[in-house]
């Protein structure tokens, strides 16, 4: 696991990037609609806004957590499409100042954690290790969203190395939320970064295996294209499986993509539920 200072730097980064993207549009580009069906940019934003803010609580106040997530599972299907229409009916400014705000303070409360905590989140238990990887792979998600929405080709970083590790951690849990009993053996996954490295997970010698460009793999775990629109390789018909429902992030299993549904010139190879 990344080093608490190292990935809240990163998710610090990732949302600055993101911020640079949708500060400067006019209030219609706000209400542009992105793949997620029935969000617009507007939406993306609000969303995550909204989930700083349960991270917030989840870090500083337990109780009023669990008020949330008994409200959650009250509404499973709607209370995430409600809290982001919520944040989208402000005005962009006022969207943009409450995201800006929630995830400043959000950071400052698990640089403060005490070492070896943990906190809790609508799946298992997260450090604020975890809690921050999670924030910056749902950062990255919602932003690939936005840039989609805008025409945009963003630049990977080595960022997507935070992804790819909560992408494999996650391995059981994906099986789990789909009702499945994880494989028993661990599978290797090999994957390319940005600039030619090598970034691998697992034993070496697993029969069963996963490669291919860490920028495909981070777009499979976040449901952000369908396996069939990504150079990833699957060995092994446990892998090939996982390939199908892989999912980073916690929650209901995603409805994922439909093959070919990625944007012109977009790359090829929720976590909007």
């Amino acid at each position: 696991m990344s080093e608490p200072a190292a990935v809240l730097d990163d998710l610090r980064n990732e949302s600055d990037e993101l911020d640079r993207l949708v500060a400067p549009l006019p209030p219609g580009r706000w209400a542009l609609a992105t793949p997620a069906a029935g969000w617009t940019v507007a939406h993306q934003i609000a969303h995550l806004a909204w989930t700083d803010r349960a991270a917030h609580l989840a870090v500083t106040d337990s109780a009023a957590f669990a008020d949330d997530v008994a409200k959650a599972l009250a509404a499973p299907d709607t209370f995430v499409d409600e809290g982001a229409a919520e944040g989208a009916a402000l005005p962009p400014a006022e969207l943009l100042a409450r995201w800006r705000l929630g995830r400043e303070r959000l950071l400052q409360a698990l640089r403060q954690a005490p070492p070896g905590a943990r906190f809790p989140w609508y799946g298992p238990p997260m450090s604020a290790a975890s809690m921050a990887t999670a924030r910056l792979m749902e950062t990255w998600a919602h932003g690939q969203d936005v840039a989609d929405a805008l025409g945009v080709t963003r630049t990977p970083t080595a960022r997507l190395a935070q992804i790819a590790r909560i992408g494999v951690r996650t391995r059981d849990f994906a099986y789990g939320v789909h009702g499945l009993t994880p494989p028993a053996e661990p599978f290797r996954v090999e994957l390319t970064g940005p600039a030619g490295e090598s970034w691998a997970y697992g034993p070496e010698d697993a029969a069963q295996r996963v490669t291919g460009p860490a920028l495909d793999f981070a777009l499979l775990v976040t449901q952000r294209a369908h396996r069939d629109d990504l150079a990833l390789r699957a060995e092994g018909p446990d892998a090939d499986r996982w390939l199908g429902i892989a999912q980073a992030f916690a929650g209901l299993p995603g409805k994922g993509r439909e093959p070919g549904d990625r944007p012109p010139g977009g790359p090829a190879g929720e976590e909007r539920r």
